[in-house]
């Protein structure tokens, strides 16, 4: 199995939610259609790892907390990310699973709680602009907002929801575990919702802080950590695009580090979507990463050939390039 490539693949919250208000078995019946997409990987020989996002079940988690206040103890955020971590990774380990007893083949499946390394000075800490839970109106929201002193910003388009400190990750706590099992050929599900965010207190032991860290930024922390060649972050758009939504959009095949960072920095992808997905593809390439895809998961079995999806590598791949 070591001589197999080894991508690390970050599900959006799409995969399981597309609507985000999505019940247990609706969020089953979309894990299992990702889970069939998945398989591509399989059968083109990867070693492979699972990141996978948990907005709108760590915001009902939250609500239930909320509406659950004064009649059983509260949990905080962390551990909400951590109770996540195990539902939605049963989910998917489940699902896979059973796409692979269909297909005969005798892989095992892994789901690891995950703890990530932050720097409790980072600014972000007491800057909430991480979204999650379901999507509100204004209205609806206000009221919610107040009650429960959550910090709310609006989805343009799309209508309210509640935001949470999200510092950069800077490291994966179990790292070497993973790379571990992925040598014995095991298929990993891990650092869901971006991992459960710790850091090191003044004993220099791991303290655990309410937050959510991105999981595409925590998804390229992974991938270089445990030496992954590959990342390929799923999402709702089959290919990245400039001038997304407007009547100029502009779909992109092919882009290089250097350019993915100009336009970055002009603010062609804006920090709440495609943002940290390109932040966290840079990250990884410019750490020795060999590529980058960008896809859908509906697209993801054409992106693996070449055929779909937004490549991103270090240098140029062809001598002409689609932007």
């Amino acid at each position: 199995m070591e001589n197999k490539r080894t991508a690390v693949v970050a599900l959006g919250g799409n995969a399981l939610s597309p609507d985000g208000k999505s019940d247990i078995s609706a969020e089953f019946a979309n894990t299992r259609k990702s889970m069939a997409a998945m398989m591509s990987f399989i059968e083109n020989g990867y070693n492979l790892a699972i990141t996978y996002g948990n907005g709108p079940q760590v915001g009902n988690a939250l609500l239930r907390v909320e509406m659950a206040r004064g009649k059983v103890p509260e949990a905080p955020l962390g551990v909400l990310v951590a109770d996540t971590q195990g539902s939605i990774g049963y989910m998917i380990e489940q699902s896979l699973q059973n796409q692979l007893i269909k297909s005969g083949i005798q892989r095992n499946v892994i789901t690891l709680v995950t703890q990530v390394l932050i720097d409790i000075n980072d600014p972000a800490c007491s800057n909430p602009t991480k979204y999650v839970g379901q999507f509100f109106s204004k209205d609806e929201i206000a009221p919610l907002a107040k009650a429960n002193d959550w910090h709310i910003k609006e989805v343009p388009g799309r209508g309210w929801r509640r935001v949470v400190p999200s510092p950069k990750p800077i490291g994966i706590v179990n790292h070497e575990a993973v790379r571990s099992l992925l040598k014995g050929g095991n298929i990993v599900i891990t650092a869901g919702g971006g991992g459960i965010p710790v850091y090191y207190n003044h004993h220099k032991l791991y303290e655990g802080f309410d937050a959510v860290i991105d999981k595409d930024l925590a998804s390229a922390v992974l991938a270089k950590e445990i030496g992954a060649s590959e990342l390929f972050i799923l999402t709702n758009v089959d290919k990245v695009c400039l001038n997304f939504g407007k009547t100029n959009e502009k779909p992109l095949s092919k882009l290089t580090v250097a350019e993915a960072e100009t336009y970055l920095s002009a603010g062609e992808f804006p920090a709440g979507s495609m943002g940290p997905k390109i932040a966290g593809a840079i990250e990884f390439l410019k750490a020795g990463g060999e590529k980058v895809i960008i896809s859908s998961v509906e697209k993801v079995g054409e992106a693996i050939q070449g055929l779909n999806g937004t490549v991103i590598t270090r240098y140029k791949i062809t001598k002409s390039i689609n932007l």
